[in-house]
Parts: C-alpha cells; sequence; structure tokens
C-alpha cells in the first residue's frame, strides 16, 4: 500500500511507512492492509511463467545475433521485461484501484467487479484497463534488464563454491544485490505508474498521463526524491524476493536438465 507514491498535496498520501501502517489500521481495520490481493494472486503464477519462459527464449535467440554473454543476458532480461508488462499490466490497474480506495476492506468491491467497472466506464484502452502501460513496459523492462543482467555477469566472474552451502549463500546473495540495484534503477517507472493508474489530485481532471510528462511532474512539483517514494518497501519485498526467484528458477532449471 505505501507504494502507492501519491504526492504530498494528494489526500490519499502518506507521510511514511509507519504512517502508512498506522492509518490504514485505524481507518480500515488489518484486512486493509490485504486490499487488491486478489489480482495480484491470480497474476502472480502467469507473471512468473513469462519472466523467467521468455528470458530463456529471447536468450537462445540473441544467441544468433552474436552478441557478447553479458549484453545478451541483460538484452533477453528486457525483453522479457517487456513482456511481462503486457500480461501484468491490467492486474496492476485493478490492484492499484482497489488499493487507493479508502473505505473498509468490506465494504470496497471485488476485483471482478472492479474490473468490469473500469471496463464499463473506459474500456480495455489506454483509459481502462490498460491505464499506464508504457509506464509498466519501462518497470518491467528496466527491472528484467538489470535484474537479470547484474545477476548472470556476476554469478559469471565470481568463483563458484564448493561447498553447496555456501554455494547457495553466494546465489542468494548475488540476487538479493541484483533485486535491490533493479528496485533503485527502475522505481521511478514505479511512481509514474502508480500516479497514472491511481486516482488523480482532483477529482474529473487527468494530471498525469503519460510516463515520462508524469515523471517530469513529480521532479518539477516535488523534487528529485519524489521519484522514489516507496522504495524502502519495495526493496523489503523485491530484494530477498528477487533472490529467491532466481534461486528457485536455478535449481528448477538444473534439474530438469539432468531429466
Amino acid at each position: 500500500r505505501f507504494q502507492i507514491q501519491r504526492g504530498k498535496t494528494d489526500p490519499t498520501s502518506y507521510k511514511s511507512l509507519g504512517d502508512c501502517f498506522r492509518t490504514i489500521f485505524h481507518r480500515e481495520g488489518a484486512l486493509g492492509f490485504y486490499k487488491g490481493i486478489f489480482p495480484p494472486i491470480l497474476a502472480e503464477t502467469p507473471k512468473r511463467a513469462v519472466k523467467f519462459f521468455t528470458f530463456e527464449q529471447y536468450k537462445k535467440l540473441l544467441g544468433y545475433a552474436s552478441l557478447p554473454p553479458g549484453l545478451a543476458f541483460a538484452v533477453a532480461g528486457l525483453g522479457s521485461g517487456l513482456t511481462e508488462a503486457v500480461v501484468v499490466n491490467p492486474f496492476e490497474v485493478v490492484k492499484v484501484t482497489l488499493q487507493t480506495n479508502r473505505n473498509a476492506f468490506t465494504e470496497q468491491p471485488s476485483s471482478f467487479v472492479q474490473a468490469r467497472q473500469i471496463i464499463q466506464t473506459d474500456g480495455l484502452g489506454f483509459q481502462g484497463l490498460n491505464k499506464g502501460l508504457t509506464a509498466t513496459l519501462g518497470r518491467h523492462g528496466v527491472f528484467n534488464m538489470v535484474y537479470f543482467g547484474f545477476y548472470f555477469n556476476v554469478k559469471n566472474i565470481l568463483p563458484v563454491n564448493k561447498d553447496p552451502h555456501l554455494e547457495f549463500l553466494r546465489k542468494f546473495g548475488i540476487g538479493l544485490v541484483s533485486g535491490t540495484i533493479a528496485s533503485i534503477i527502475n522505481i521511478p517507472f514505479d511512481v509514474a505508474k502508480s500516479r497514472i493508474q491511481g486516482p488523480q489530485p482532483v477529482p474529473g481532471e487527468i494530471k498525469y498521463k503519460t510516463c515520462f510528462k508524469t515523471m517530469a511532474t513529480v521532479y518539477k512539483e516535488e523534487g528529485f526524491l519524489a521519484l522514489y517514494k516507496g522504495l524502502v518497501p519495495k526493496i523489503m519485498r523485491l530484494g530477498p524476493g528477487g533472490a529467491v526467484m532466481l534461486l528457485v528458477y536455478e535449481y528448477v532449471y538444473a534439474w530438469l536438465q539432468d531429466t
């Protein structure tokens, strides 16, 4: 919820991570922390499948382009992120809409009702269920480019440890750093996505329209650091989470290669 990075003058804004927790608990109860959880659950399995499957496919295709291995990993990551963004964006629109609803958990519409309302009101296009697609493309494309590029390049440089426990920690550590660096680099796109997909500061007036224009507006009105709002919870989620995903991918891939 704190990652819905609103402006200081926006009534839906939170002052800090602590303020976010206190405000949600007092206004919406404990269930308020789980608003918008259903769209990510629905999207998570196809999202991860698309991420890692397309990464492998792009990596194979780039093998014919005679690119240096280090660059090929980054470009394949970029391709997988762009593909992933197209799949996940409608779910993100529904999730953000539900999470910015300040009503109690039991009073808000279900995910399916909310999705139907968005389609009926604004359609399936860039004002409706695919609102903020450019920012989502930037968010996932940049994240996966850094995430996969950094991980596989650094992993190939650092020596393999013969002890399986230490080797696990080596990979986990590289994955943790990969997820953290990728989160730091791509968060301006995340801020733009939240501003575009979330409620506008003035009802009936669309202030945040396109990705880079939104970034420029945030920078001009709120300063450079406003483009990094929500960075701490994002790192808390995608630092260790990114490491776990890469480890699962690595070990499952190795197992499939051996079978």
